[in-house]
């Protein structure tokens, strides 16, 4: 296995609630009330649908608000990978990833591990710049058991929705979280900071029309059928953990140039530009990165502790 290198689960595609349109010149992230399937193809036109959108679409009069989808793990943290992350919004390229606790950050030194105070306490996510990020692997059809699809996220409310749903279903399953028939329903609610206007949110539920007991069943005959044909799904774990582990980021630059467009509109890159053009030295001020704003600022932090003595 080559070294340094994430490997993440096989992607056929990736689903949306939200698109990316073009105003006054600036491509900006627009949410939507439905999701969207994408294939991985670009044209000069944007991203095009996968088939699957299609037939979805024509099955739901319209519009998709839900997708009957299974997970390819067991363990809920290899389907969700969810954690803090600052990426350069120039760039696109990953630069800081924490979980509340410890962090990987690039830095002048390279990468380094520190502490992670969360957005809240840490200088460098000052004005929106480091984010909850979650990234969510589902299967859908029969075509390609390990082929899937990825929904990316910033939203608090899919991330802690979905963080709970996959932690209690596999606590229901007995570990069977893998074999379980679900969907991904698309949710909305207005909050006081929406004032008034629905905002949408993606949880996970178990299909339509299926009751938690039918649910069980089906997942204990599937789980019971895998075995007899000597499906290791512990095995498939095992793998998918040790590929996620096998390098410091999980999104390279090509996917921040995703992220990027769906997430980040261009009014805050400019404004993040010109909050770094007094930040950051006169001879670096012609293209300031957000890169350099962290490397100049790493410069002065003092080096993290290397015993449990320093540490206190």
């Amino acid at each position: 296995m080559i070294k340094g290198l994430v490997i993440t689960p096989p992607a056929l595609g990736r689903i949306s609630i939200g698109r990316v349109v073009e105003k006054n010149r600036k491509r900006l992230p627009e949410k939507d009330d439905q999701f969207t399937i994408i294939s991985q193809v670009q044209t000069r036109d944007g991203w095009l649908a996968h088939p699957l959108d299609d037939s979805l679409r024509q099955e739901q009069g319209g519009k998709i608000r839900t997708i009957p989808v299974r997970l390819l793990f067991n363990d809920p943290a290899l389907n969700f990978r969810a954690e803090y992350s600052l990426f350069d919004r120039n760039t696109g390229r990953p630069l800081c990833v924490g979980n509340g606790d410890t962090c990987k950050r690039s830095t002048a030194e390279g990468i380094q591990s520190l502490p992670c105070p969360s957005p809240d306490g840490c200088p460098l996510a000052q004005g929106g710049n480091c984010k909850p990020y979650g990234r969510l692997n589902v299967v859908i059809g029969d075509d390609d058991p390990l082929g899937s699809f990825v929904f990316r996220t910033t939203g608090y409310n899919s991330i802690r929705t979905l963080l709970a749903r996959l932690s209690y279903f596999q606590a229901l399953s007995d570990n069977r979280l893998a074999c379980l028939p679900l969907e991904l329903r698309l949710r909305g609610k207005s909050t006081r900071q929406s004032h008034g206007t629905p905002i949408f949110y993606v949880d996970l539920t178990l299909r339509s029309g299926i009751s938690l007991q039918d649910a069980l069943q089906q997942a204990q005959q599937l789980d019971q059928a895998r075995q007899d044909a000597g499906f290791n799904q512990a095995a498939l774990d095992a793998a998918a953990l040790a590929g996620l582990h096998n390098g410091t980021f999980e999104d390279s630059e090509e996917d921040g140039g995703q992220v990027l467009d769906e997430f980040y509109p261009d009014s805050a890159i400019s404004q993040q530009n010109d909050a770094m053009t007094s930040a950051v030295p006169r001879s670096r001020q012609a293209k300031p990165t957000l890169h350099d704003l962290i490397l100049e600022r790493t410069r002065h932090l003092p080096d993290p502790p290397t015993t449990a003595a320093e540490a206190r």
